[in-house]
């Protein structure tokens, strides 16, 4: 069945919801991780609900990577991640888009974090991951996210 074909039948079954929702979903294997980027702005259409939380971000005119960035404290997270060399090779994206969609963690996984709830208006910067080449949509997973003079590590549960 093509995916023309899916929706339709999705649409008929009344599972328009799961269709999309299954199909917005993106893996860590879709995101370039060898590329680190940093994003900031004020977060709009935050939708806190499982299976991640979803927001955008808004980014100001001009966007640079902070003088501080690099020695910034992160926390310890029970997956392998190298947080410092993330911060020492992040760079602002290459594309002008003012507007991106964020993805982060399960709910579960904020709650064991005790991440705050973000809401619309907040500020918010983040390493994420985003396409390779940047190509398609402004969409990155968040790894690092800094809200409220915290920082959060997104990858798996603290250590």
């Amino acid at each position: 069945m093509q995916r023309r074909e899916f929706v339709q039948v999705a649409a008929v079954l009344g599972w328009g919801g799961v269709a999309t929702g299954a199909m917005a979903h993106h893996g860590w294997s879709s995101f370039d991780q060898g590329r680190p980027i940093y994003l900031e702005g004020k977060t709009a259409n935050v939708r806190w609900r499982n299976p991640h939380v979803e927001l955008s971000l808004e980014l100001p005119e001009t966007l640079r990577v902070p003088s501080d960035l690099a020695q910034r404290a992160l926390p310890a997270q029970t997956a392998g991640v190298d947080g410092p060399a993330l911060l020492a090779r992040a760079v602002v994206p290459t594309r002008r888009d003012r507007r991106w969609d964020v993805e982060l963690a399960p709910l579960f996984r904020l709650g064991q974090w005790q991440m705050p709830e973000i809401r619309n208006g907040d500020d918010l910067s983040l390493i994420g991951f985003t396409f390779k080449d940047e190509v398609g949509e402004p969409i990155v997973r968040a790894e690092y996210v800094f809200f409220g003079g915290k920082a959060y590590g997104l990858r798996s549960s603290p250590a």
